[in-house]
C-alpha cells in the first residue's frame, strides 16, 4: 500500500488563504474596536455635558412656585390688597396612595366633615397623578407642626407654607379691588398665558373682579421653581436649595383712591344701600368709590360655602353688586342742572318766571310738585328744585338739546378706569325713541315733562353723576375719571387731558351759583353744613321714583316697604368759592335727597376736605388777636413804681 504524498506547494496555497482570510477578519474586528472606541471617546469626551444633564434631570426635578402677587395700594402708599404667610396641606394621588384613607386619618388633625372629604376625594381622582390637590389652608401652627410630625407615616401627603392673598380693609374696597379665586377648567387655554403649568399649581389663584381681574396679567408675575431630588419612582427625596430658581413678583399697582375717604365713606353708608363716588376737580382723580352694602372679600379667597354664597345672593340690598357703576337709576331732579344748561344755551331767559300752586295741569294730565313754591326764576327754581317750573322749561329745550347737554358732561358715557362692569344707562333723545320703539317711534311732548326733572327713560349711575359735578366745578376741562395711577411704576394719564368742555362759562356760573343756594337757602340748607367755618359746599338733591304712584306700588319718601320707596340723590362740590372734590351720592330707596344722601355727602367731604393740607390750613388758621381800645391818657404815663410791703415779725408778708 502507497503511501499518501505531501505536495509542499498546496500547503503553501492553503496557508496563504488562512491567512488572507484571518488579516481580513482582523480588519474587521479592528474596524470594529476603532469604531467602539472612537463612539466612547465622542461620549466621553464630547457629550459629557449632555449626559450630565440628562442623568441630572433624572436625579432632580424642579418645582413650580406661585409668584407672590403684585400690591394694589391706594394714592398714598396704603396697602388695599398684599399677601401673607399660608399653612398648607396637600394630598397627591400616588402608587401606593389611597386617598380615601388618607383623608380619614388627616381628619384626626384638621376639621374635615364627611362631606368635604367626598369632595376632595373627588378633586384628588380627577386630578393627574402626583399633581397635589389642596386639601386644607390657614392651619394653626399647631396643626401644620402636628402633620409634619407624621409625614413619613403619610405617603402623598405634604404640609409647606405658601402665600394666600389679603384685603386689609376688609369690604371698604370689595367692589373696586375684586378678589382672587382658584383656577377652573374655564380659566385653562391651549395657547397664551392661561396655558402657564402654574396655573395648575393649588396655591395659584386669579383674579375675579374689579383690578384683580382687569390687571391680572400684571399682578402675577413669573414663576420660579424649587430644585429637589427624586428617586426611581419620581419621588422627592431631598431639597436642593442651591439650585432654586427665584420668582418674580407681580407688578405694583396703586390706585387713585384714598383709604380714610373709602373708609369713611362705609361707615356712613352703614347697612344702606347705595354708592358714593369722589373725584378730584382738578385731575379727574377718583379719591372714593364705594358701594354698599359690601362683603368681605378675604372670604372669597378661601372660599364660600354654597349656603354663605346663596345668603349674599339672594339678600335684596344686593352686596354683591357695584351700584357704582353697574347699577342704574333715574338720576331725579339732579338732573335739572342739565336741563337749565341746555335751557340758556339755547337762549332761555333765567328771568323766566312760573308759578308753582304745587299742580300744574297741561296735555290733558295735572302734573304736580311736592311744594308750594309760588313765582320761581331758573335761580330759585334750582335752588327750591320746582318740578313745575322744570316741566315748563323743559318744554322749551326740546329733549334733543338737553340729551346733548346731558352728555356733554359724561351722561350716559363709558369711561376707561380700568375695571369692567360699567353701565351706560341711557340719556333718551328722539332719535333712541325712533331706533327702540318701532310700533310708536314718535317723540310725544308728553314724555318731555318727565325727562325734565330726570325721569322717564332716562337712567344713569352714579359714576357718570359725580363726572357731571366735577366737571360743573371744573367749568373748562371734559374731564375723564382716573381710578388706576400707576403701574409697576409707569404713571398713567391724568383725566384733565381730554379736552375743553364746550359750554359758555357764564351758563356754568348760573348753575354753580344756584348749586350754592341749594346748601344756603334751598333743599339741603339743613343738612349740607361741614362744619368748617366758610368752606361751604354747594349741590343739587335729587329724589327718584323707583315706582310709579298711580298704580298703588310706588311709595313717596320713607314711609311703606323698602323696595317701593324712592331713590335719594345728591351731587355737590367743594369749596364752592374754589372747587377742588365733587361728589355724588345714591342711597337707593333712601326716600329724598337733601334727608338721606346730603348728610353722607357732607360727612365724606368733610374727610376729604380736611385731607387736603391746604384746605385744612384753611380751616386750622388761627383766630385774630382781640383789638383793645388805647386810652389816650394812657399814652405818654410812666407806670409807677412797684409798693415794697414791709415783712411781718416772723419775717414773712403781712
Amino acid at each position: 500500500m502507497a503511501e499518501p504524498a505531501i505536495f509542499f506547494e498546496e500547503v503553501n496555497q492553503r496557508q496563504g488563504e488562512f491567512h488572507r482570510r484571518a488579516f481580513m477578519m482582523g480588519g474587521v474586528a479592528g474596524l470594529g474596536v476603532l469604531g467602539l472606541a472612537g463612539r466612547l471617546a465622542y461620549l466621553q469626551l464630547l457629550e459629557t455635558a449632555r449626559f450630565e444633564k440628562l442623568a441630572v434631570s433624572n436625579q432632580f426635578n424642579f418645582k413650580l412656585v406661585p409668584p407672590p402677587r403684585g400690591l394694589i395700594l391706594d394714592r398714598n402708599g396704603v396697602v388695599l390688597a398684599s399677601n401673607r404667610p399660608n399653612f398648607r396641606l396637600l394630598v397627591a394621588r400616588d402608587k401606593g396612595v389611597d386617598p380615601q384613607a388618607t383623608l380619614h386619618t388627616l381628619a384626626e388633625f384638621v376639621p374635615l366633615d364627611d362631606s368635604r372629604q367626598a369632595r376632595l376625594l373627588r378633586d384628588i381622582s380627577n386630578a393627574p397623578k402626583r399633581s397635589p390637590v389642596q386639601v386644607m389652608e390657614d392651619m394653626s401652627w399647631e396643626q401644620f407642626s402636628a402633620i409634619n410630625l407624621r409625614i413619613p407615616e403619610l405617603p402623598g401627603v405634604t404640609a409647606d407654607m405658601g402665600e394666600v392673598r389679603v384685603y386689609p380693609h376688609g369690604g371698604a374696597f370689595a367692589h373696586v379691588i375684586g378678589y382672587v379665586a382658584k383656577v377652573n377648567k374655564e380659566d385653562l387655554a391651549p395657547v397664551g398665558p392661561n396655558a402657564d403649568p402654574i396655573l395648575l399649581n393649588p396655591g395659584f389663584r386669579i383674579g375675579r373682579q374689579g383690578v384683580e381681574k382687569a390687571f391680572d396679567l400684571q399682578l402675577r408675575g413669573k414663576p420660579g421653581a424649587h430644585k429637589v431630588e427624586v428617586d426611581a419612582n419620581g419621588r422627592e427625596v431631598r431639597e436642593d436649595t442651591q439650585g432654586d430658581i427665584p420668582a418674580v413678583p407681580g407688578q405694583e399697582i396703586q390706585l387713585t383712591l384714598d383709604a380714610d375717604i373709602q373708609n369713611r365713606a362705609m361707615e356712613v353708608f352703614g347697612d344702606e344701600s347705595g354708592a358714593a363716588v369722589v373725584m378730584d376737580c382738578r385731575s379727574g382723580d377718583i379719591l372714593c368709590m364705594f358701594s354698599g352694602p359690601s362683603f368681605d372679600a378675604n372670604r372669597f379667597v378661601r372660599g364660600l360655602s354654597g349656603a354663605e354664597y346663596r345668603q349674599l345672593a339672594n339678600y335684596e340690598r344686593k352686596p354683591l353688586f357695584n351700584k357704582a357703576l353697574t347699577a342704574t337709576y333715574p338720576p331725579g331732579s339732579t338732573f335739572k342742572t342739565m336741563v337749565a344748561l341746555a335751557a340758556l344755551e339755547a337762549g332761555y331767559d333765567p328771568k323766566t318766571v312760573h308759578v308753582c300752586n304745587k299742580a300744574w295741569a297741561w296735555g290733558g294730565r295735572v302734573w304736580h310738585c311736592d311744594e308750594h313754591h309760588g313765582a320761581q326764576d331758573l335761580h330759585t327754581a334750582i335752588a327750591t328744585s320746582c318740578d313745575i317750573y322744570f316741566y315748563q322749561c323743559a318744554l322749551f329745550v326740546g329733549p334733543d338739546k338737553i340729551a346733548d347737554m346731558a352728555r356733554r358732561f359724561g351722561l350716559g358715557d363709558l369711561f376707561d378706569i380700568g375695571i369692567p362692569g360699567q353701565k351706560k344707562g341711557l340719556v333718551p333723545d328722539t332719535a333712541y325713541k325712533k331706533r327702540v320703539f318701532k310700533k310708536d317711534p314718535k317723540w310725544h311732548p308728553g314724555e318731555t315733562p318727565s325727562f325734565g326733572i330726570g325721569q322717564g327713560y332716562t337712567h344713569l349711575n352714579p359714576l357718570q353723576l359725580c363726572v357731571m359735578a366735577a366737571r360743573l366745578a371744573n367749568g373748562e376741562k371734559a374731564l375723564h375719571p382716573r381710578l388706576v395711577k400707576s403701574i409697576g411704576g409707569k404713571e398713567l394719564p391724568v383725566g384733565s387731558a381730554f379736552g375743553d368742555l364746550p359750554v359758555d362759562k357764564a351758563h356754568i356760573q348760573f348753575v354753580r351759583d344756584a348749586m350754592k343756594a341749594v346748601t344756603t337757602i334751598g333743599t339741603a340748607k339743613a343738612t349740607a353744613d361741614m362744619g368748617l367755618g366758610d368752606i361751604k359746599m354747594a349741590g343739587k338733591t335729587g329724589t327718584a321714583q323707583g315706582f310709579n304712584y298711580n298704580g298703588g306700588r310706588g311709595v313717596h319718601g320713607t314711609a311703606g316697604p323698602w323696595h317701593l320707596r324712592d331713590h335719594a340723590w345728591f351731587v355737590a362740590y367743594a369749596p364752592y368759592d374754589d372747587p377742588r372734590y365733587a361728589i355724588s351720592v345714591l342711597i337707593e330707596h333712601g326716600g329724598f335727597g337733601g334727608a338721606a344722601a346730603a348728610p353722607r355727602a357732607r360727612e365724606i367731604m368733610r374727610t376729604t376736605l380736611l385731607k387736603d393740607p391746604e384746605i385744612r390750613a384753611r380751616v386750622e388758621k388761627p383766630m385774630p388777636m382781640p383789638q383793645i381800645p388805647d386810652d389816650p391818657s394812657d399814652s405818654d404815663r410812666i407806670p409807677e413804681p412797684p409798693t415794697v410791703i414791709a415783712p411781718g415779725p416772723t419775717g414773712g408778708l403781712a
